[in-house]
């Protein structure tokens, strides 16, 4: 039987794909299969079929895999987040050992790298220190609530549904942040309901609420609520803030964003501080940090101290080195690789980043970090030495080409590269590769129940 969009075929699950997708062959076609994992035994349907590869989605398991968990999460396999709840945990980290084995070899063209297994935490929910949820006129319903008389179909305040922009999962709780998020989410929730002030629609560009977003402390127990919405309306947003604080006395600070933008983007144009500060204290390590409603942070404390040691390690300073680090932020690993290094250079394109970036080191005593604002591709030409250590901690889409042109053209002897997307990890890998070896690579699991993994790279110029 020809596989084509439609028809539906019984397959056993065999392999993980880049993505988190089950993957399978019918009739020597690769088929990827959302919400299936190996082992599983599974009617699936095809829902696309392209010349070398097809889509398919689960109809019936058949018969589970052995690695098949009951998730704890009443939204798991709708919610765009946390997908892989199903799978048991060991399993995960495999899986993403795997990925970055795989992506290194198939997309960088490297075999025989070392990688070592992934590290955990250990903290696999209630893990995240910053969650984001989007406002809707329009909430997607569960399928318990299809057909039911009476069901309100308005407003919702939760993530997404996967290939849906205008719609969202009205959550009620989230097992990967602290538990008291959730009751804050509850308490804006219900006031949102009781203002009469509607949600702004992705559709209609009408409303008022835009997202929640909610920032933890790990070290002090605290929280930043930042609420973002079309307009400047203190006497809507005046009483929450006064329940809020009533209510959480651990939340140390209230933002409002506010932004008209059609985009579904949570910065806000202007920000108004409604209560307590503009930022959040955390720390990492020993070093305490001030992190702003729109700043860059890492998600997972726990992880990023892991990971940041694993920098460290593989940057292996003696105390006479400069370091330059690329997409610097905050300042957050120049600052952790501060006692160790002669001097650390951060190259930063957001103004705002690179103010928090010092006010951190002035914070943390730190006097040997500078900090470069700045295009890299722009910054990089004109720096007269080149430094013993470079650190790369790019976006998801990794480097730009004319950015990996310059620091070949710069020639750093160790490059430590931090990733979050082994994809472009791997093709920034292939475009340096007659320049430099991969020693090695650690994978560190910030993000558990999700296909997602971050990993750091150490690099070593060629002799």
């Amino acid at each position: 039987m020809s596989v084509k969009r439609g028809k539906a075929f019984e397959v056993e699950i065999t392999d993980v794909a880049f993505g988190g997708k089950g993957f399978t062959k019918i009739n020597d076609l690769a088929v990827f299969v959302d919400k299936s994992i190996p082992g599983d035994v599974v009617k699936v349907l095809i829902t696309k079929k392209k010349k070398q590869f097809a889509e398919a989605r689960v109809l019936e398991i058949i018969k589970p895999s052995e690695y098949r968990k009951n998730a704890p999460c009443s939204y798991s396999g709708y919610c765009g987040g946390c997908k892989w709840q199903f799978l048991d945990y060991e399993k995960q980290l495999d899986y993403k050992t795997k990925q970055v084995k795989d992506t290194t070899e198939h997309i960088g063209k490297v075999k025989d790298v070392k990688v070592h297994p992934t590290i955990s935490t250990g903290q696999i929910y209630n893990y995240r220190n910053k969650m984001e949820f989007s406002c809707s006129d329009e909430r997607w319903l569960m399928p318990e609530e299809l057909g039911q008389e009476g069901i309100k179909k308005g407003f919702g305040i939760g993530l997404h549904v996967p290939g849906t922009f205008s719609k969202v999962l009205d959550i009620k709780k989230c097992y990967i942040q602290p538990e008291d998020g959730n009751e804050i989410l509850e308490t804006v929730r219900q006031y949102i309901i009781d203002s009469g002030v509607p949600a702004y629609g992705l559709k209609s560009h009408e409303g008022f609420w835009r997202f929640l977003m909610l920032r933890y402390s790990a070290a002090y127990d605290k929280w930043m609520v930042n609420i973002i919405t079309k307009e400047n309306k203190p006497e809507v947003l005046k009483p929450l803030t006064d329940i809020l604080v009533e209510k959480f006395p651990n939340i140390s600070s209230v933002i409002n964003n506010i932004t008209a933008r059609k985009a579904g983007v949570s910065i806000g144009e202007s920000e108004e501080i409604l209560y307590g500060d503009s930022f959040i204290k955390d720390k990492l390590g020993n070093y305490e940090f001030e992190v702003s409603a729109n700043s860059f942070f890492q998600t997972n404390t726990k992880g990023a101290e892991l990971l940041y040691k694993c920098v460290e390690d593989y940057a292996e300073l003696t105390g006479n080195e400069v370091v330059l680090d690329l997409y610097s932020g905050t300042g957050t690993i120049p600052i952790w690789l501060s006692a160790s290094a002669k001097e650390v250079l951060g190259i930063e394109i957001i103004e705002s980043a690179v103010k928090d970036a010092g006010k951190n080191c002035e914070k943390n005593g730190v006097d040997n970090c500078k900090f470069i604002l700045g295009d890299i591709k722009d910054v990089l030409p004109s720096m007269e030495s080149k430094p013993d250590v470079m650190i790369i901690d790019p976006p998801r889409v990794g480097m730009h080409k004319n950015v990996v042109k310059q620091v070949l053209k710069m020639a750093p002897e160790k490059i430590v590269y931090v990733s979050c997307n082994p994809s472009t990890l791997a093709r920034d890998i292939d475009l340096m590769k007659d320049d430099y070896d991969v020693i090695e690579m650690q994978p560190v699991d910030m993000f558990p129940h999700t296909y997602h993994i971050e990993v750091v790279a150490k690099l070593r110029k060629k002799r």
